[in-house]
């Protein structure tokens, strides 16, 4: 049986009854009109989508226009048993997010310096937040629901979790090493986790810090024969799915950063250059793309929690071919989240950014692989693309070109541990020649913030695999677009459609996670308009 952590409910019996073709019987709340049917199958509805074209007409005036399309959503009610495999499974997001799910299934709590500690799933968009379902018909008070119940999602207690990692330390140990979580919580979840043993992985040592070189005890043979490591991911995944009798599963890559690979003409430009590329062994295929086509032809959603450009031309020309959903890239968790949030406030409030300096240091393994200047750079334009839309978008701020300095710098401090300190200096333009400076210092636990995140990619992802729509007038319902651009949340450089805009706006982005769920039970965004208590 390939290794996992069996983190299912409770008992069999409830498991295998949630699993064995429940309906999400306990809906919060049902939707009553008639462009919405219930059926124990589906939720189906029918939407307007409204959105405002524009159009320049002589002497560069604008015309716009109100624009109506009809859409058609089902969403299969039925919530599925999913595996969670993790690509570097025995690192710090891996070790974490195993033994958080543990504690949660079991309701663990344990004493720390401030008192006794409960499990949670604090910092999960899905699991910690709420959504405004609408307003009291007797009061107009607003009521808000928990972001999981919106729709029929899977619960992350139910997770089974497995993965690969070029390090072969059971998940007990590998939960010592990344000295993230308190003793008195570790005790409790160890021996469970001294059982789960990762996979072998792929290590390539081009792609990688060189110091990652004395971890590297758990690899797949060879370093140039990549077709057939790519079958044995295959396999594994394969494996995986039968001997613990899921329904479907999510991969996700929370390994070491690699180095950017080099989009090379006839190598990684299209599909079938990929796969020949892999096949005769080509040097610049990196291992997360290794990872990623072996889900394609799986069927297999992959998430890329890291900065590299693991979705190369080709690599996302086969997704489109295959239909399977790819997502990514770099988990969006302290410094990145608080400046998307940030430049959008101060951008929209007229106030001129001149430049942002980004320092961090940190001294868990993330860092220590990133002390390596082609590790680094692949985080560097992960963080500083952040800004990009928001300034494109203001055209009275910034003439056509124009942009806020914009520098990052990350130190490899072992002392500190995933405890990351960021350091940040915004300089804005005010009225009249004005100046503002906002300097902000984060102690960011950098595990704990991306483990969440973990979390949220890998159920909004299993939900998205459920949602089907068509335009009014078509016959069949088909899937959402294989590069999941909804994930954009919960990621530093959101990874879009081919062609289609970025948007980093952290605002914009919980928008259309909220209303794409919304519309899928045929509610209207949230204007926030409340023109019933402005109206005489």
């Amino acid at each position: 049986m390939a290794p996992h952590a069996d983190l299912n409910g409770a008992t069999n019996g409830a498991m295998n009854g949630r699993h064995s073709g429940a309906h999400a019987n306990d809906d919060l709340f049902t939707v009553s009109a008639p462009n919405v049917i219930y059926t124990d199958d589906a939720i189906q509805s029918s939407y307007v989508y409204r959105t405002t074209r524009v159009s320049q007409g002589p002497g560069g005036k604008l015309q716009a226009m109100p624009f109506e399309t009809n859409y058609d959503f089902k969403v299969e009610r039925k919530i599925p048993k999913v595996g969670l495999m993790l690509v570097g499974w025995g690192g710090n997001n891996g070790s974490t997010v195993t033994a958080g799910i543990i504690a949660n299934r079991r309701k663990l709590s344990w004493p720390t310096r401030e008192g006794v500690q409960e499990a949670n799933y604090y910092g999960s968009v899905i699991m910690g937040s709420t959504i405004k379902l609408g307003n009291d018909a007797a009061t107009g008070e607003e009521i808000n629901i928990p972001f999981h119940k919106l729709l029929p999602m899977v619960h992350p207690n139910d997770l089974v979790v497995g993965g690969w990692d070029i390090s072969g330390m059971n998940l007990a140990d590998a939960m010592d090493r990344a000295k993230v979580l308190e003793p008195t919580l570790k005790m409790q979840v160890r021996k469970e986790m001294e059982y789960m043993k990762p996979l072998p992985s792929i290590y390539y040592p081009d792609f990688i810090a060189s110091n990652q070189e004395d971890r590297a005890d758990n690899v797949l043979e060879g370093s140039t024969v990549r077709q057939e490591h790519l079958d044995k991911i295959r396999r594994d995944i394969q494996d995986f799915k039968r001997d613990n009798d899921l329904d479907k599963v999510i991969v996700l890559w929370t390994a070491n950063t690699e180095r950017y690979a080099d989009i090379l003409p006839g190598v990684n430009d299209t599909a079938e250059n990929m796969l020949a590329a892999v096949k005769g062994g080509h040097p610049e295929v990196a291992p997360s793309s290794v990872f990623a086509i072996a889900c394609i032809l799986e069927g297999v959603p992959f998430i890329n929690g890291s900065p590299q450009n693991t979705f190369v031309p080709g690599v996302i020309e086969l997704a489109e071919q295959h239909k399977s959903y790819i997502g990514g890239d770099d988990f969006k968790s302290g410094q990145t989240k608080m400046k998307s949030a940030l430049v959008d406030f101060l951008i929209s409030a007229g106030i001129k950014l001149t430049s942002i300096a980004s320092y961090n240091h940190l001294g868990n393994n993330d860092g220590k692989n990133l002390a390596e200047q082609k590790q680094f750079r692949s985080k560097e334009i992960s963080k500083s693309n952040v800004v990009d839309d928001m300034v494109a978008a203001n055209k009275v701020l910034y003439a056509e070109g124009e942009h806020p300095d914009h520098t990052v710098v990350i130190k490899y401090m072992p002392a500190v541990g995933d405890h990351k300190r960021a350091l940040d200096e915004y300089y804005g333009e005010l009225f009249l020649g004005g100046r503002q400076i906002i300097s902000i210092f984060n102690v960011c636990e950098d595990s704990l913030l991306a483990s969440p995140l973990i979390i949220d990619l890998a159920l909004v992802t299993e939900m998205m695999t459920r949602i089907t729509w068509k335009h009014g007038a078509e016959g069949d319902y088909k899937n959402f677009h294989p590069v999941l651009s909804i994930l954009s949340f919960m990621l530093k450089a959101p990874l879009t459609p081919p062609g289609t805009p970025v948007v980093n706006a952290l605002a914009k982005q919980r928008n259309a996670l909220c209303n794409i769920f919304r519309a899928c039970v045929g509610l209207q965004p949230e204007s926030d308009m409340t023109l019933e208590h402005k109206l005489f």
